[in-house]
């Protein structure tokens, strides 16, 4: 029977629909699991073939556990808010919710034509005001609350209020990154501006002056991820630091329970690292240093204290607030020079750039520990938002510092002698000596002392003397969380006389305005500062600046739980059932951001009793990227002729990306390729000798400028989905990345055409109610272990080559048993759900195979009931033996000696030693 995959997959999804196969439920009787995909952004070019490689492997999961009796939860949605929607709206004057609805409406074709389970009655859309309304409602509970340090948890913004108006900042238990200091009396005199101004030291929403990317062209703030070499990843235009006044989280004061409850994860080891670097916790002690000549004090924060003596120069971050102040007016237009070029640089490139670039300030500090005079510099490898922002210089022992002192000559002192050195002469040193093991030297008080004994003895001396104190410092840093652009979530604040007020909760969601257009206004407001009416009924403006992306996708996983909910993000009832998602599956680029925040935000909702678990993601697995295999033609120069891979060497040419789907198996479809492009019309070809033009390739990022994009609707026109799906689980592990090759689909395409023949000879049903034999049931059986094992482990692709020697292995016995097909089916249906499905119905099931339930395994049916022993003679195999499994070593031993084939070995000699494995081999020994 010919494989008919687009009306049987037509066919059965129609089945599903009609059927609501995949809606779920809190069923009290079964067990829940929940299984969720990272949130797409549906861009206009939809989907290419490597974004379902998590999809499917979290299906297969899904479906898997569906079998196996448990209530799944497997949702869809969309990440809808971002930049590239509204810079499609500048250019094209056509609103972004319009061109949104389009590229989700494509999305969801071509997410349905692959066959996912999933429960499209729970679909939610970051930009759906039903959705955003939660999104302001969390932001409004933030702004409404503080950290407590004392019981590690958000409190109510009014107990705050309360302890300022009896007790002022005395006794505060209050987490901030800049603590105020007054007395009661002092808060209650204070002007409603001022107490405003003071509680945005607290709030874990609030409005700071911060240091952003800042890009003009496009009228807003940047993500360091949508920043590259001083210019915006989308356009390429300038983008500085600037400080501006920006909406934040207070994700910092989180910083010690993200850091220790990945403990408790089930996610890599690699990915936790990545989490436990970001967040970059470390021990130390904060020391002020006065600048010389002044009263100005600065504090510095170092994890080796012990290093004091050896510190030869202070660097300054900058964008600190000292670089100003500091500055000798003979150096002022060298460091605004420099300042203006540090503009262009985010964080993270200041970080991976290692090359050395400052300027002196003219300014000096004095030692607090020796009283020397040093100078204090200026250079973008010190960020303002780590410790201080500003560093004392130990280039001995900091490979940056030394580089740094290097570079500008400055002096260098060794003051950490590794243990089983001596010291040398520091002007002789291609590097610094920066490990934490040695002996302390050069350094008054601390002389003779191990690191260790002089981190614990200078600690102890600096809060002695009050030179400063010991602190943890986290590298984390507080989220930017406002956007100058229209397409985003609206702040539910409005200014009452200047001041941040909430908008009442009773009147969420407060909706995107029309605006005339989606630009920053002439005076360079935010686009919504050309809304006509964005302002409250009495007049007081609302905020101009929107929610950035990663608002939408902080909590959408508990809005899936319980998404019709009217009432509440999440009822009570739906978190308690469902709990948090037990499988989350995604690419590596969101293991900081999105997880960070995601992780703050649950933390914060279980702190105010919304959700009943601590943790959003029990276990998180990574998939890797599937690249683009791009092929290449070879155009001889100054011609529009092309030259075959096998005969390029013979002729000077020029190598053009080509569309990959033009080629098959590396070979380029002439007449296609004419139509591809008008300068090709008219190409002339020089073939190999059987006619044909072979590409040349390269695995490449798929990209649409490299033609090198497969569209999966391609691939299921021609192949289906079950050979898609199939197809991209056999490429390789999961968690690995590969690159598209189709030249193995043609196999996986044939193996579906193979299971379709042991239900069909020709036009003819030939499933019967036989009893399979031994070795049949053997090989089901074998699959039922292997594909279990292989799914909870998340070893796909191994399953699918343990599919294929299953049904070679029914085929060659001619199987038609439905004792052993039926469950062969179910064994395959999260790999291939649609030919199975329909097989299963074909097999006079009145029910679904989703509904089915996994096959049991049976050891016995393993078990070999005979063995087969190589039989050696010193060593070497000379013949084989077949016995009962059950044999004892002395029957097994007796055969061995007694076969035929023994006698030409034995020669009639006596064995010194006949060593038998049970089950394995025999060794004679002459």
């Amino acid at each position: 029977m010919d494989y008919k995959f687009a009306e049987i997959e037509a066919q059965v999804q129609a089945f599903w629909r009609e059927h609501d196969i995949y809606k779920v439920t809190e069923n009290p009787n079964k067990p829940p699991f929940y299984v969720l995909d990272m949130f797409p952004y549906p861009s206009g070019a939809g989907l290419h073939v490597g974004h379902p490689l998590g999809y499917i492997a979290s299906d297969i999961f899904s479906r898997y556990k569906r079998l196996n009796g448990y209530s799944v939860l497997h949702p869809m949605g969309y990440d809808a808010f971002g930049l590239p929607a509204e810079q499609y709206a500048i250019q094209t004057g056509q609103h972004p919710e319009v061109t949104t609805e389009v590229n989700i409406k494509r999305y969801r074709e071509q997410l349905e034509k692959i066959g996912f389970s999933y429960d499209w009655s729970r679909e939610v859309r970051t930009s759906d005001p039903a959705y955003y309304k939660w999104t302001q409602w969390v932001f409004a509970r933030l702004f409404e609350s503080y950290y407590d340090t004392e019981s590690a948890s958000a409190r109510p913004i009014e107990s705050l209020i309360n302890h300022f108006e009896t007790r002022g900042t005395e006794g505060l238990h209050a987490y901030t990154n800049s603590p105020l200091s007054f007395s009661s009396n002092e808060w209650n005199a204070y002007s409603e501006v001022e107490k405003s101004e003071a509680l945005m030291h607290y709030r874990l929403a609030y409005l700071g002056e911060s240091v952003v990317n800042w890009c003009a062209e496009l009228g807003t703030v940047l993500a360091n991820d949508e920043v590259s070499e001083g210019v915006s990843i989308r356009g390429g235009h300038p983008v500085e630091q600037r400080k501006m006044k920006q909406w934040c989280l207070r994700v910092s004061a989180y910083a010690e329970r993200l850091l220790s409850s990945l403990n408790h994860l089930e996610w890599t080891e690699a990915l936790k690292e990545t989490q436990r670097n970001w967040i970059g916790k470390s021990e130390g002690a904060e020391v002020d240093f006065v600048v010389e000549g002044s009263n100005l004090t600065f504090t510095v924060f170092t994890t080796r204290p012990d290093t004091i003596y050896g510190v030869s120069f202070m660097v300054l971050a900058p964008e600190s607030e000292l670089v100003q102040q500091v500055t000798s007016a003979e150096q002022k237009g060298a460091v605004e020079e420099y300042l203006l070029a540090t503009k262009r640089k985010t964080e993270r490139e200041r970080i991976a750039d290692r090359r050395v670039t400052g300027v002196f300030s003219g300014a000096y500090a004095r030692n607090p520990l020796t009283d020397a005079i040093i100078p204090i510099w200026i250079s973008d490898y010190v960020l303002a938002g780590y410790g201080t922002g500003a560093i004392m210089a130990v280039p001995a022992h900091d490979t940056r510092d030394f580089a740094f002192a290097r570079h500008f000559g400055l002096p260098i002192t060794q003051v950490v002698l590794p243990f089983g050195e001596t010291a040398s002469d520091t002007q002789l040193w291609e590097d610094a000596k920066a490990g934490k093991e040695g002996t302390l030297i050069n350094s008054g008080i601390l002389d003779g002392l191990t690191v260790a004994e002089a981190i614990k003895t200078m600690n102890g001396y600096i809060e002695k003397q009050g030179l400063g104190k010991v602190k943890v410092n986290y590298r984390l840093r507080d989220a930017i969380f406002s956007r100058q652009r229209y397409w985003g979530e609206p702040f539910p604040i409005y200014y009452k006389e200047g001041i941040p007020t909430l908008v009442a909760d009773d009147q969420l969601p407060l909706k995107l305005p029309e605006v005339d257009a989606f630009l920053p206004t002439e005076a360079g407001e935010p686009p919504l500062g050309r809304a006509a009416e964005w302002h409250t009924p009495e007049g007081f403006p609302y905020e101009l600046s929107t929610m950035p992306g990663f608002a939408g996708s902080s909590a959408y996983y508990l809005r899936y739980m319980d998404p019709h909910n009217e009432q509440a993000l999440v009822g009570e009832e739906a978190n308690r059932y469902w709990h948090h998602v037990d499988l989350y599956i995604g690419g590596t680029e969101h293991a900081t951001g999105h997880l960070i925040y995601s992780r703050f935000w649950n933390k914060f909702l279980f702190d105010l009793g919304i959700v009943c678990e601590d943790e959003p993601f029990r276990k998180l697995v990574n998939q890797g990227m599937i690249q683009g295999r791009s092929n290449f033609v070879y155009r001889i120069k100054n011609s529009n002729t092309f030259v075959s891979l096998g005969k390029k060497d013979q002729y000077e040419t020029t190598e053009i990306h080509v569309d990959v789907n033009l080629v098959h198996n590396d070979k380029l479809e002439l007449e296609a390729f004419r139509s591809w492009r008008p300068e090709y019309a008219s190409a002339e070809f020089i073939t190999e000798d059987d006619g044909s033009y072979q590409c040349g390739w390269a695995v490449e990022k798929m990209s649409k400028s490299m033609y090198n994009v497969v569209n999966p609707d391609d691939i299921i026109a021609s192949y289906g989905a079950d050979t898609l799906r199939l197809y991209e689980m056999f490429l390789g592990p999961l968690e690995q990345s590969k690159p598209w090759d189709t030249k193995g689909i043609d196999g996986v395409h044939r193996f579906l055409k193979k299971l379709l023949g042991l239900f069909y000879q020709g036009e003819d049903w030939v499933v019967t109610d036989t009893t399979p034999n031994a070795d049949e049931m053997k090989s089901l059986h074998k699959l039922i272990r292997k594909v279990g094992q292989d799914i909870e482990q998340f070893s796909f692709n191994t399953s699918v080559s343990a599919f294929m020697i299953c049904v070679g292995e029914l085929q060659q016995a001619k199987t038609t048993s439905r004792t052993i097909l039926e469950p062969l089916l179910i064994v395959l249906s999260p790999f291939a759900p649609h030919l199975t499905e329909h097989l299963y119905q074909k097999l006079g099931n009145n029910h679904s195979i989703v509904e089915a339930a996994w096959p049991k395994f049976e050891e016995r049916y393993i078990i070999e009931s005979k063995v087969k022993y190589p039989v050696s003679f010193n060593g070497k195999v000379r013949f084989t033996l077949e016995m009962e499994a059950s044999a004892s070593r002395e029957e097994v031993e007796a055969q061995a000696l007694g076969a035929p084939e023994a006698a030409k070995w034995l020669e009639g000699k006596q064995p010194k030693k006949v060593i038998v494995v049970p089950g394995r081999i025999v060794n004679i020994v002459l």
